[in-house]
Protein backbone atom coordinates (compact mmCIF):
# COMPACT_ATOMS: atom_id res chain seq x y z
CA UNK A 1 0.00 0.00 0.00
CA UNK A 2 1.17 3.60 -1.21
CA UNK A 3 2.79 5.28 1.93
CA UNK A 4 -0.25 8.08 2.89
CA UNK A 5 -3.15 5.18 2.29
CA UNK A 6 -5.10 4.10 -0.20
CA UNK A 7 -5.47 6.98 -3.21
CA UNK A 8 -3.00 9.25 -1.45
CA UNK A 9 -1.84 11.94 -3.84
CA UNK A 10 1.81 12.70 -3.85
CA UNK A 11 2.50 16.62 -2.31
CA UNK A 12 4.08 17.52 -5.61
CA UNK A 13 0.61 16.95 -6.90
CA UNK A 14 -1.30 18.95 -4.93
CA UNK A 15 -3.24 21.71 -5.76
CA UNK A 16 -1.60 24.61 -4.22
CA UNK A 17 -3.99 26.78 -6.25
CA UNK A 18 -7.13 25.98 -4.11
CA UNK A 19 -8.34 28.03 -1.50
CA UNK A 20 -6.46 31.06 -3.65
CA UNK A 21 -8.41 34.69 -2.28
CA UNK A 22 -6.61 37.36 -4.59
CA UNK A 23 -3.99 36.92 -7.36
CA UNK A 24 -1.52 40.13 -8.19
CA UNK A 25 -0.62 39.28 -11.70
CA UNK A 26 2.38 40.71 -13.96
CA UNK A 27 3.03 40.26 -17.69
CA UNK A 28 6.09 41.26 -19.20
CA UNK A 29 5.34 39.53 -22.33
CA UNK A 30 2.97 40.04 -24.57
CA UNK A 31 2.23 38.50 -28.25
CA UNK A 32 -0.01 40.33 -30.47
CA UNK A 33 -1.71 38.33 -33.59
CA UNK A 34 -3.04 40.01 -36.78
CA UNK A 35 -4.09 39.10 -40.74
CA UNK A 36 -3.01 40.54 -43.04
CA UNK A 37 -4.79 39.78 -46.41
CA UNK A 38 -5.82 36.91 -45.09
CA UNK A 39 -2.78 35.52 -44.02
CA UNK A 40 -2.22 35.06 -40.14
CA UNK A 41 0.74 36.46 -38.37
CA UNK A 42 2.10 37.16 -35.05
CA UNK A 43 4.76 39.83 -33.05
CA UNK A 44 6.11 39.76 -29.58
CA UNK A 45 7.26 42.64 -27.51
CA UNK A 46 7.56 43.61 -23.87
CA UNK A 47 4.29 44.47 -21.48
CA UNK A 48 3.79 46.14 -18.46
CA UNK A 49 0.72 45.01 -17.99
CA UNK A 50 -0.52 44.27 -14.29
CA UNK A 51 -4.09 43.78 -12.50
CA UNK A 52 -5.23 41.73 -9.29
CA UNK A 53 -8.06 39.65 -8.81
CA UNK A 54 -9.89 39.60 -5.26
CA UNK A 55 -12.48 37.88 -3.71
CA UNK A 56 -11.83 35.08 -5.44
CA UNK A 57 -14.34 32.02 -4.35
CA UNK A 58 -14.02 28.59 -6.71
CA UNK A 59 -16.92 27.54 -4.90
CA UNK A 60 -19.29 29.88 -5.93
CA UNK A 61 -17.56 30.86 -9.45
CA UNK A 62 -16.89 34.46 -8.65
CA UNK A 63 -13.90 37.08 -8.33
CA UNK A 64 -13.58 40.82 -8.93
CA UNK A 65 -10.70 41.65 -11.54
CA UNK A 66 -9.47 45.01 -10.23
CA UNK A 67 -7.03 46.89 -13.40
CA UNK A 68 -6.86 49.97 -14.62
CA UNK A 69 -10.28 50.58 -15.64
CA UNK A 70 -12.06 49.87 -12.31
CA UNK A 71 -13.25 46.71 -11.01
CA UNK A 72 -15.40 44.07 -12.84
CA UNK A 73 -17.30 41.25 -11.56
CA UNK A 74 -15.96 37.56 -13.32
CA UNK A 75 -16.31 34.16 -13.36
CA UNK A 76 -13.55 32.33 -11.63
CA UNK A 77 -13.50 27.83 -11.97
CA UNK A 78 -10.59 26.01 -10.30
CA UNK A 79 -10.10 23.25 -13.11
CA UNK A 80 -7.54 20.29 -12.50
CA UNK A 81 -4.13 22.08 -12.23
CA UNK A 82 -5.45 25.39 -13.67
CA UNK A 83 -7.45 28.64 -12.02
CA UNK A 84 -8.97 30.22 -14.84
CA UNK A 85 -10.74 33.32 -14.90
CA UNK A 86 -13.02 34.40 -17.23
CA UNK A 87 -14.25 38.05 -18.38
CA UNK A 88 -17.32 39.03 -20.72
CA UNK A 89 -17.69 42.66 -21.91
CA UNK A 90 -21.36 44.01 -22.72
CA UNK A 91 -19.24 45.45 -26.02
CA UNK A 92 -18.01 41.74 -27.18
CA UNK A 93 -15.04 41.03 -25.90
CA UNK A 94 -13.73 38.02 -24.31
CA UNK A 95 -10.56 37.95 -21.76
CA UNK A 96 -8.92 34.83 -20.39
CA UNK A 97 -6.46 34.56 -17.90
CA UNK A 98 -5.07 30.87 -16.31
CA UNK A 99 -3.06 30.88 -13.70
CA UNK A 100 -1.19 27.60 -13.53
CA UNK A 101 -0.16 24.96 -10.96
CA UNK A 102 3.42 25.45 -11.76
CA UNK A 103 5.91 27.53 -9.38
CA UNK A 104 7.50 30.19 -11.28
CA UNK A 105 10.48 30.09 -8.77
CA UNK A 106 10.18 32.64 -6.97
CA UNK A 107 7.22 31.96 -5.14
CA UNK A 108 4.83 33.05 -7.85
CA UNK A 109 2.90 31.08 -10.19
CA UNK A 110 2.92 30.86 -14.51
CA UNK A 111 0.29 32.57 -15.87
CA UNK A 112 -1.44 33.11 -19.40
CA UNK A 113 -3.67 36.09 -20.11
CA UNK A 114 -5.78 36.18 -23.39
CA UNK A 115 -7.60 38.96 -25.15
CA UNK A 116 -9.77 38.11 -27.88
CA UNK A 117 -10.80 41.69 -29.61
CA UNK A 118 -10.39 42.78 -33.34
CA UNK A 119 -11.30 46.69 -34.51
CA UNK A 120 -10.67 47.95 -38.04
CA UNK A 121 -8.00 50.49 -36.66
CA UNK A 122 -5.47 50.07 -33.95
CA UNK A 123 -5.02 52.72 -31.46
CA UNK A 124 -1.76 52.68 -29.22
CA UNK A 125 -3.03 52.02 -25.67
CA UNK A 126 -5.97 49.93 -26.47
CA UNK A 127 -6.72 46.19 -27.53
CA UNK A 128 -7.43 46.45 -31.19
CA UNK A 129 -6.22 42.75 -32.24
CA UNK A 130 -5.87 39.27 -30.42
CA UNK A 131 -3.44 39.21 -27.48
CA UNK A 132 -1.62 36.85 -25.31
CA UNK A 133 0.39 37.93 -22.28
CA UNK A 134 3.12 35.71 -20.67
CA UNK A 135 4.09 36.24 -17.10
CA UNK A 136 3.15 35.41 -13.24
CA UNK A 137 1.25 35.77 -10.31
CA UNK A 138 1.31 35.98 -6.52
CA UNK A 139 -1.68 34.54 -4.55
CA UNK A 140 -2.99 34.87 -1.14
CA UNK A 141 -4.58 32.53 0.52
Amino acid sequence: MPAGGLGAVPAAAQNRLAGATAADCTFPVLATGTWAEGEASAETTTSDLSFRFEGIDTEDATAEAVGPFGVSHIITRLSGQYLHFLQMFQAGPLYTTTILNQEAGDGTFLAVHTRHEYTQISLPGFTSRPEQYYGECELTW
